[in-house]
């Protein structure tokens, strides 16, 4: 028996390794490259449309739509969800820990940079929508499928994100939580906290994913706007008590984002690799996934729904994550290899205001990773409907999606983080490519939006009239 047990630990440190390696040449060789010049293209080819489109994202949130459809706001809280989880609290942590403060100036940089390449594939997600039993489903499988004929393609893009999202993204917040939780059971149950959280939020996480994705959009159209607000305040709480510290912090930042000799003496791990690494992570800008959600809304006009999800990248990387790193700076609390992640937060916080709020970000990392499980959820389910749509592989699917998160509290740290990295990365390398070879429709979508606007019209989409086929879901304007 003692040799098999050796055995599995064997495989499962060879395992490890490999995920290691493959995470490192991922970010370190190919995709910092391949987001950085996608996103730079698409901010030019669509002419800056992150920046100078972002004033009609609000008006598009305001629209009216028909009854039992999802709103464009709803659509935009469900890919916030997504987004705000543990990357905001505990992988900022991480990147500070590990690279310095210089991460969190390439996080804003992939916002910004990235942000073109969320309106891009948004953008595309809904031009190329469909619509099943009153929903509208789309995303990166479908546009791939859609506009370029490659079904395998999109095949394989949906059964990676499948595991990604339903997997490693989901028992990596379950994880969170459960480390965020588990020292107020106190010795006697500490032993049984992940499992007793396991099933707590497998129980919660069913209860919601069955009710469909109106019901998704209601919970995070709720948690995520409040949670948000509060957990800003509290970073503008603690940046009022610091403010002297303010143009030191900014210089910190700065000077370590370009600092070369930590960058030659180890690229894999320097604030460039992990800032964006943990950015992608916490934004998702070019990764594929935000997509899914943003063709669930009722538009008018695909561009309106791209310039919404441009807000979330912002709303994510650009206020929430940079709440927690000016929360963390702000504190003089030093982060390190033992201290990282989510106890770095609360010791951080807990050092400026009390014991209260170490409690304060525990329930805040239980709003957002909760909202983010049945977000990331909601995008499995449209890539596995996209794959085969059967009612009964649904159903067994929402199951095993509900045991992934009770596993996903027992799971190993580093294991998870690696393995949703290379997931992560892996999704976006194919998503990037189809978004470089749909380029040109992008742009036709864009300029015929900005001309009816200049033209004082509401933006109408009208396929034909433009050039763009395959657009099946829209005819004479209406998304049917």
């Amino acid at each position: 028996m003692s040799a098999l047990f050796a055995f599995f630990d064997a495989v499962s440190q060879a395992f490890r390794s490999f995920l290691g390696a493959a995470n490192d040449f991922l970010y370190s060789f190919i995709l910092i490259f391949l987001l950085v010049i996608a996103g730079l293209y698409f901010t030019f080819r669509t002419r800056f449309a992150q920046f100078r489109l972002l004033p009609d994202a609000i008006r598009s949130m305001t629209e009216r739509r028909e009854k039992g459809t999802v709103s464009s706001f709803q659509a935009l809280m469900i890919s916030t969800a997504s987004r705000v989880g543990t990357g905001n609290i505990a992988g900022v942590a991480t990147a500070i820990a590990m690279g310095g403060a210089g991460a969190v100036f390439w996080m804003w940089v992939m916002a910004l940079v990235g942000a073109a390449s969320a309106f891009a594939e948004s953008t595309l997600a809904q031009i190329y929508k469909v619509r099943r039993d009153g929903e509208y489903r789309g995303g990166p499988a479908y546009y791939i499928q859609k506009a370029l004929g490659r079904r395998w393609l999109g095949v394989l893009f949906a059964v990676l994100l499948i595991a990604c999202f339903a997997f490693g993204f989901n028992g990596l917040q379950s994880y969170t939580i459960t480390s965020a939780f588990a020292p107020y059971f106190g010795a006697s149950l500490a032993p049984y906290a992940p499992a007793i959280i396991g099933l707590v939020l497998a129980a919660g996480t069913a209860l919601v994913i069955f009710g469909g994705t109106q019901r998704i959009g209601f919970i995070t159209s709720f948690i995520v706007p409040v949670m948000a607000i509060i957990y800003m305040a509290l970073g503008f709480v603690i940046i009022g008590l610091n403010i002297q510290k303010l143009p030191q912090v900014l210089s910190l930042i700065l000077s370590q984002a370009f600092d070369l000799r930590a960058i030659a003496g180890g690229f894999a791990g320097s604030a460039i690799v992990i800032g964006i690494k943990r950015g992608l992570f916490s934004n998702e800008a070019g990764m594929g996934s935000a997509p899914n959600a943003a063709a669930t809304a009722e538009v008018s006009h695909p561009v309106k729904q791209g310039t919404v999800q441009v807000l979330s990248v912002f709303i994510d990387t650009l206020l929430i994550c940079t709440t927690t790193a000016f929360i963390l700076l702000f504190s003089g609390v030093q982060g390190s290899e033992s201290l990282n992640a989510l106890p770095f937060v609360q010791a951080a916080v807990g050092s400026q205001v009390g014991q209260w709020g170490v409690g304060f970000i525990a329930f805040s990392v239980l709003a957002f990773a909760f909202s983010s499980i049945v977000g990331n959820y909601c995008y499995a389910e449209g890539n596995l409907l996209f794959i085969r749509d059967n009612k009964t592989l649904l159903t067994a699917f929402r199951w095993v999606a509900v045991a992934a998160v009770f596993f996903g509290a027992q799971a190993d740290f580093a294991t998870v983080w690696d393995l949703a990295d290379v997931l992560m990365g892996l999704m976006a390398i194919v998503n990037i490519v189809s978004l470089f070879a749909l380029s040109k429709t992008v742009s036709l979508a864009e300029r015929d939006y900005t001309r009816q606007k200049r033209e004082g019209r509401d933006p109408v989409f009208r396929p034909a009239q433009i050039g763009i086929t395959g657009a099946d879901c829209w005819e004479d304007g209406t998304p049917q």
